[in-house]
């Protein structure tokens, strides 16, 4: 009796020291209300039409797979809020590209968590996220090139779990975290004798702004089941007309399966405020002697207010290994592949 008379006083005295702590004074004076901050809501749309030089679809990567079609994307819809220290961002998207990237039928959540800042310094985040591994991303807004690198198709799109970011400066902040066996995935799946599935991947990112317009991050994700990724994704804003990119990326499948490796260059230039024209030039190679393939793709972004045109050619050069199968405008096996894009794609 006596330890629970303790123990309720304990918590009846910090109940009363929490709520003098957040109590206004009282100063004779009707304070007005705190206004709520709003509920930010945006998205994007997107459209294309593409047209590969063989008469037939070819190319294996990410979206716009529709050959010689007015095709849709996605539309993409993302709601977030913070109130004091606490946050949420939700993402709901729908369309072909949406799809291909949420392998759960029934759900179109791209990104679902919640954070709370510690401190100005320490932030805690859990939920469904979007990868922080790679120089692309699923939305089309998030991206200079429409058609994606092979990098991005095989790398994760979401990880779901729990991390911490710790930023020591302005310069330098370093993420850890827990997340679930299997990427782009809600909740973990079972493997081996686990018959309720585990959260047994570790990921973390470390960022780095070595100066004005130039941040670079060191990511990691590793797992007996997920499998080892590195990855480095840089970007560097070297003047206002001139702006290089770079991924690179190695993964290690779990149990000697083989993986892949790879890096992309992104250079662009902007010729004029509505104008930009830009290169990715992409090597991507499949460990244990699967063939690799070398991509050039050269795009165009032209601004109309939230309104961004995209035309786009790509040529692809594979190794006669590579396991993706080219085929010319007979069907014949052939190591070359060509496409043209025209994406039109609205932010708001």
């Amino acid at each position: 009796m006596n330890k629970k008379l303790i123990i309720i006083s304990l918590f009846t005295f910090a109940a009363i020291t929490v709520k003098a702590a957040i109590m206004p004074v009282d100063t004779g004076k009707t304070a007005a209300p705190a206004a709520d901050p709003p509920l930010v809501f945006s998205g994007s749309v997107d459209t294309y039409y593409k047209a590969d030089f063989s008469g037939h679809s070819n190319i294996p990567t990410s979206f716009a797979n529709e050959n010689n079609s007015i095709s849709i994307g996605m539309i993409d819809l993302a709601l977030k809020k913070k109130v004091g220290k606490a946050a949420f961002v939700g993402e709901l998207s729908f369309g072909p590209r949406s799809d291909q990237s949420i392998p759960t039928s029934g759900y179109h959540i791209q990104n679902l968590y919640v954070s709370y800042d510690v401190t100005d310094k320490f932030n805690l985040t859990a939920g469904y996220l979007a990868t922080f591994v790679g120089y692309e991303v699923i939305s089309p807004v998030g991206n200079f090139n429409y058609s994606t690198s092979y990098l991005f198709t095989n790398g994760p799109f979401q990880n779901a779990g729990f991390k911490a970011t710790y930023a020591f400066s302005d310069k330098v902040s370093l993420m850890a975290g827990i997340f679930n066996n299997k990427w782009n995935y809600y909740s973990s799946l079972n493997s081996g004798n686990t018959a309720n599935g585990d959260v047994s991947t570790f990921g973390a990112q470390l960022t780095v702004t070595p100066v004005k317009g130039w941040t670079a991050y060191l990511n990691l994700v590793t797992g007996s089941y997920s499998g080892t990724e590195f990855d480095l994704t840089t970007a560097y804003q070297i003047t206002n007309e001139f702006k290089l990119g770079l991924n690179a990326a190695t993964f290690s499948a779990p149990n000697n399966g083989g993986g892949f490796e790879g890096v992309a260059l992104y250079p662009q230039i902007a010729v004029s405020p509505i104008v930009t024209f830009g290169l990715r030039g992409e090597y991507f190679k499949v460990k244990d002697n699967g063939g690799n393939v070398k991509a050039i793709t050269v795009t165009s972004n032209i601004k109309a207010g939230p309104l961004t045109i995209i035309p786009e050619v790509r040529f692809d050069t594979k190794s006669s290994d590579f396991g993706a199968s080219f085929t010319d405008s007979n069907g014949m096996a052939a190591t070359h592949a060509s496409q043209f894009v025209l994406a039109a794609v609205y932010g708001f």
